[in-house]
């Protein structure tokens, strides 16, 4: 019973710094003078769900993705935006620059229902 304890903590600490991990968050190439002029995009997670089920921007809006966890502990990834956010790090920039759908996830093992807690980034033309 031990082993598998200790096994189940290995796995989990494994995927809470994975999730943690630096990445090159989508700010990294935005000008300092966008960043000043940014959108506020406040992502609230808690237990097992965001705010918002779908987040509306217009294309060519600079974001400043911010993530205001109330309640649990969360982070956010942002598929094919390069953000990642947790406790650590809960702001980053992301320019809007391509019209579509970006999957909005919960990256750190939440409890039950970690596994539906999704949302969407929708860039519209």
């Amino acid at each position: 019973m031990k082993k598998i304890m200790g096994l189940l903590m290995a796995v989990a600490m494994i995927s809470v710094l994975a999730a943690c991990g630096g990445g090159d968050g989508g700010g990294s190439k935005i000008s300092e003078e966008d960043k000043a002029n940014a959108t506020e995009l406040k992502l609230v997670a808690t237990n097992f769900q965001f705010d918002q089920s779908e987040y509306k921007v217009k294309k060519g809006d600079t974001l400043k993705i911010v993530l205001d966890n109330q309640e649990g502990i969360h982070g956010v990834e942002i598929k094919g935006a390069k953000i990642k956010l947790d406790n650590s790090n809960t702001t980053d920039y992301f320019k809007a620059d391509r019209a579509g759908t970006y999957d909005i996830i919960c990256n750190i093992p939440c409890g039950q229902g970690h596994a539906t807690m999704k949302s969407k980034l929708i860039v519209e033309e």
